[in-house]
């Protein structure tokens, strides 16, 4: 997924940078590095210059030379719509201050928001993701499947999981923080409500106890710190409520930093090994009821390692 890059609004910038961005996805960063600071030359303040030097840097091994370019493309973009933040916390290692930051919301926002029209087909198809599948088969394990009073899907994005919770949910609501993913949503019939908001913050304002079941399929991987989504899941759910997600888990004998933490990968996406998720649930209020290794997508052909994880309100 990429975001929507902007015109720098000097023509033959934008023509070197497409080609900049060309050679670095043939595999020669060098030549990147060289197109990109010609375009800087000419537009000195494009983000997606600075952001696209420092990928190439850093893949000459140029690391205080890519850190300080994604500094000067986070100085041109301070929204961070194109995840500079994130390029430095890698950087920065496990243990930095930005390694369990919040994602920008304008870069998850345009991540999806991009890539919102051709979600389904991408996902399902190319990544043959299965998300859904498996957070419906563990609930099944952890209980079985009644009917459930009111269902809220956090990232409900175009409403995979909401289609196949839906037969089971009295009331279903949606979430998301892509305008573009709710619109597709939308379209669906799915939902009995959708909004377009961040999710613990929307998850702050639902009523005490008002929800029996919360699901996210594929979504914690864009939160580092699970902390406050917990605490406000547990606020919103009764006893006995369930809390089924999944997550991807931190290689074997990657370093997955200091407790607390969660470990920001070369993808951009975080992933959560399981002694956290439970210490973090048992804190929030949950009973952990079940957690499974389970892949919800592959990546360049190989299943990404995953947990699915089903919680019970205490």
């Amino acid at each position: 997924m990429t975001t929507t890059v902007r015109s720098s609004g000097n023509l033959l910038a934008d023509r070197r940078f497409a080609w900049a961005e060309a050679a670095f996805a043939d595999g020669d960063p060098a030549a990147a590095a060289d197109l990109a600071a010609q375009v800087l030359e000419l537009a000195a303040d494009y983000a997606p210059a600075w952001l696209l030097l420092g990928r190439a840097k850093l893949g000459l091994g140029e690391e205080t030379a890519a850190q300080q370019a994604f500094i000067e493309a986070l100085r041109a973009d301070p929204a961070d719509e194109l995840g500079a933040a994130l390029h430095l916390a890698r950087l920065e290692g496990p243990h930095g201050e930005g390694a369990t930051a919040a994602m920008s919301p304008d870069y998850v926002r345009g991540l999806f928001d991009g890539y919102a029209a051709r979600f389904d087909t991408h996902l399902t198809d190319a990544l043959a993701y299965r998300g859904p599948q498996l957070i419906m088969a563990a609930l099944a394990r952890a209980g079985g499947l009644p009917r459930f009073s009111r269902v809220v899907d956090l990232g409900c994005g175009t409403g995979l999981m909401g289609a196949a919770i839906r037969p089971y949910a009295d009331e279903l609501v949606g979430c998301d923080l892509s305008p573009g993913m709710v619109r597709q949503a939308q379209a669906k019939t799915i939902y009995d409500r959708l909004h377009v908001a961040d999710l613990v913050a929307h998850m702050q304002q639902l009523a005490r106890q008002s929800c029996d079941l919360l699901l996210a399929a594929d979504v914690l991987v864009y939160i580092g710190d699970l902390a406050p989504l917990f605490d406000a899941a547990a606020r919103a759910q009764p006893t006995g409520g369930l809390f089924a997600f999944t997550v991807q888990r931190p290689l074997d004998g990657a370093d997955t930093g200091a407790p607390g933490e969660a470990v920001l990968g070369a993808d951009l996406r975080y992933a959560h090994g399981e002694p956290y998720l439970r210490r973090r649930l048992v804190e929030a209020g949950f009973e952990v009821c079940l957690v499974d290794e389970a892949s919800t997508r592959l990546d360049r052909g190989e299943p990404v390692p995953g947990l699915v994880v089903v919680a019970r309100r205490r």
